[in-house]
């Protein structure tokens, strides 16, 4: 019988091709997701899913995929997945580690020059017509003699150190309970919010992670900060993120990350905070962190890697365990 692979996204043709080769694939056109209920009507005969950053997998899914053998995720961060469900219903998740670490870091990189040097206010006045030439307006501030922050030195956290350091800080920051880079000074959440002129952060969604930062944490932060988040959405209450601009205690907050994307959240908001938007002093990006052609084509065929060797019996070269999940 014709293995059934279900993948959400469209993905590249040569892709695609290689799904093919092992099995009968049906693939969202997209680039809107599928209801649920066309999903669930999809993944009815399944035995493998290709999943991308909208989809959400918990028991209720599985509970309509009773074929289901593997989950290969086109994708870094999990913490949409239900892997405990996954492991009761025997199903093996796989993951892609390292090929978004470099154009992520990249991104953030971005995100707090064009926050810092009012870049998209600068755009804006260009384009309105009436900019005449050179004037005294929109000064802004430079990575260069500046305290920087990072929370979160994993694989992206240690990238955006390794980036900053060409930039010329007075010093590098670093929050992290486990991991350090000899780059930075080691410290804590608390005093490296009173001290940075950019906070970057670079942490996963996990239940300590959320609300990382809120409006206490905020009211310590060092006056007219950037913050930059390219982790998760719900890292940051983005309530509070839109006071502390209005009040003025944030300089800028730039993020390529958003609550309503963390799908496994029951609560989560199904917008972004309406303030954050109407906010002059944000860089807003659509969660573009790993959008660089190559990087997404190297994604896809690492995805489909993992997916086919599951299909052909074998363990996948980035299987998710719960134990290296925690």
């Amino acid at each position: 019988m014709t293995k059934k692979i279900v993948v959400t996204q469209p993905i590249h043709a040569e892709v695609l091709h290689m799904l093919q080769s092992v099995g009968n694939v049906v693939m969202n056109p997209g680039p809107a997701p599928w209801s649920q209920a066309e999903l669930y009507q999809h993944l009815s005969d399944a035995e493998a899913l290709m999943a991308f950053m909208p989809d959400r997998v918990d028991a209720g899914l599985l509970r309509n995929a009773p074929r289901l053998k593997t989950i290969a995720c086109a994708l870094k961060g999990y913490d949409n997945f239900d892997l405990q469900a996954c492991d009761e219903a025997d199903v093996i998740v796989s993951f892609v580690p390292d090929l978004l670490t470099e154009p992520t870091a990249e991104l953030a990189i971005g995100l707090a020059i064009a926050a810092a040097r009012n870049i998209r206010l600068g755009d804006n006045l260009v384009r309105t017509g009436q900019y005449e030439g050179w004037r005294p307006v929109l000064y802004g501030t430079g990575l260069h003699q500046s305290v920087v922050a990072v929370v979160g030195l994993g694989a992206v956290g240690h990238a955006i150190v390794e980036r900053l350091s060409g930039f010329g800080c007075t010093r590098i920051l670093g929050v992290d309970p486990v991991n350090h880079d000899a780059r930075v000074v080691l410290t804590d959440l608390l005093t490296a919010i009173s001290q940075a002129d950019y906070l970057f952060l670079a942490v996963p969604l996990t239940e300590s992670s959320r609300y990382l930062i809120d409006d206490t944490v905020l009211t310590h932060a060092k006056p007219g900060q950037i913050v930059v988040n390219i982790g998760r959405g719900s890292v940051v209450n983005e309530a509070a993120v839109a006071l502390a601009l209005q009040r003025g205690q944030l300089g800028a907050y730039a993020a390529d990350v958003y609550e309503m994307e963390d799908w496994l959240l029951a609560d989560r908001p199904h917008n972004i905070n309406p303030a954050l938007l109407a906010a002059e002093n944000t860089v807003l990006t659509p969660h573009i962190g790993s959008a660089v052609a190559r990087v997404r084509l190297a994604i896809e065929r690492r995805a489909a890697d993992n997916l086919i060797q599951v299909l052909s019996g074998k363990m996948p070269t980035d299987v998710v365990s719960l134990d290296n999940a925690r």
